[in-house]
């Protein structure tokens, strides 16, 4: 069984700067692997899924602004997040699945998911 870790979370002023990291343990390479948000009293959305393969997608909110990578030696996924906007402000959450279909749907079907890091945006 995959377990995540996030961490990278922080504050920061509109137009700023932060790089998420989720450490995986386990099997993580075989697991199509993605980021999701949630902000309060809103749903969870997801944000941006890196396949197996390297293919990946983005919520059309973040499309330009951010950046998902993964590196399968270290298992480590990366989400870099430029010009943030208040709107941006959420928890966000590594999870991995093994389809990356409906994680931007906010949906995953494996029930693997990390704890969570906070991601305030001021203006």
């Amino acid at each position: 069984q995959v377990q995540l870790v996030e961490s990278g979370g922080g504050s920061v002023q509109t137009g700023g700067f932060l790089r998420l990291s989720c450490g995986a343990f386990g099997h993580a390479y075989s697991y199509c692997m993605g980021w999701l948000r949630q902000a309060p009293g809103k749903e969870r959305e997801g944000v941006a899924t890196i396949d197996r393969d390297g293919s990946t997608r983005y919520a059309d909110s973040v499309k330009g602004r951010f950046t998902i990578s993964r590196d399968n030696t270290k298992n480590t996924l990366l989400l870099q997040m430029n010009s943030l906007k208040p709107e941006d402000t959420a928890v966000y959450y590594c999870a991995a699945d093994t389809t990356c279909g409906t994680m931007l749907r906010g949906l995953v079907s494996s029930g693997i998911w990390g704890q969570g890091t906070q991601v305030t945006v001021s203006s």
